[in-house]
């Protein structure tokens, strides 16, 4: 995958210099991505099905292998079916190899890193950084952070996260061309001790800042008492301690989401609660 080739300061080399990034392991997997993008194709639905040209979705630093690029095309296409899809890697070898696989035009693969290779002026309405920046410097993420939402167009989304090796624990943020918006918990819930154990998947921008007297640990520890108070709904299942659990933090922290997405194993939390 793609990750920042740079000193803790700045986001990668030069423009004009090739491929902003360096090469990482790209450990990847199929359906490992499926619970962030099924919250993209939610919140970038009406985005996706109002634009007036067929939009464009990039997955930046898909990996060894392309098959989360592969879904993301499938399940985009599913809300707009012209949606067109760029795998992006900085490794030659990686895009050669993604190449059986491409759709053209809806699903092609390219190489390329931060700068985010796209044919004409437009920007992408979606630019997906899943598991790329996590290993690197906190120092980098406000940098990369600034290049990809300049290539978003008007309306676009940045997501930028990390999951485990089985996606059943992921923690994104979500960043308009402004800045980033909000930050999204989502996990399997059957198997889930505490909401805390979340707190291993934290993006590199809040991992560092889990500690006591930040913002970001003070919301995993009362999403833990929260779920603590709430176990006698585990009699109905973990989904319904999960929807009481959300609902006693709205009171309290500022929300982005409601009882539909609680059902989906999610909480979303403005960032400005949670920003370091």
């Amino acid at each position: 995958m793609v990750a920042p080739s740079v000193p803790h300061s700045s986001p990668a080399r030069g423009r004009g210099s090739g491929p902003e990034g360096t090469v990482t392991r790209g450990t990847t997997g199929t359906n490992r991505l499926r619970r962030m993008d099924r919250w993209i194709a939610h919140t970038l639905g009406p985005a996706l099905r109002a634009a007036e040209q067929p939009p464009t979705a990039v997955d930046l630093g898909y990996g060894a292998a392309p098959w989360t690029a592969v879904e993301l095309s499938n399940r985009l296409r599913a809300v707009r079916p012209d949606v067109r899809t760029v795998g992006v890697e900085i490794e030659p070898e990686r895009v050669t190899a993604a190449l059986p696989y491409a759709e053209p035009p809806l699903l092609t693969f390219r190489r390329g890193g931060f700068e985010v290779p796209l044919d004409g002026k437009g920007g992408a309405l979606l630019i997906r950084a899943a598991n790329v920046l996590r290993q690197y410097e906190e120092a980098a993420v406000g940098p990369v952070w600034e290049r990809l939402c300049g290539r978003l167009a008007p309306g676009g989304l940045l997501v930028e996260g990390t999951c485990d090796e089985i996606g059943r624990r992921h923690v994104w943020v979500a960043l308009g061309p402004e800045g980033p918006r909000t930050v999204t918990f989502a996990a399997r819930l059957a198997g889930l001790a505490q909401p805390s154990e979340l707190a291993e998947r934290l993006p590199k921008a809040l991992i560092h800042h889990n500690v006591p007297g930040r913002p970001v640990h003070a919301f995993l520890t009362d999403l833990d008492r929260a779920w603590s108070a709430a176990a006698p709904y585990g009699a109905f299942g973990a989904r319904q301690r999960w929807i009481a659990t959300c609902r006693s933090l709205s009171g309290s922290w500022p929300l982005a989401d409601a009882r539909g997405r609680w059902r989906q194993g999610e909480i979303t939390v403005e960032w400005p609660a949670l920003a370091p």
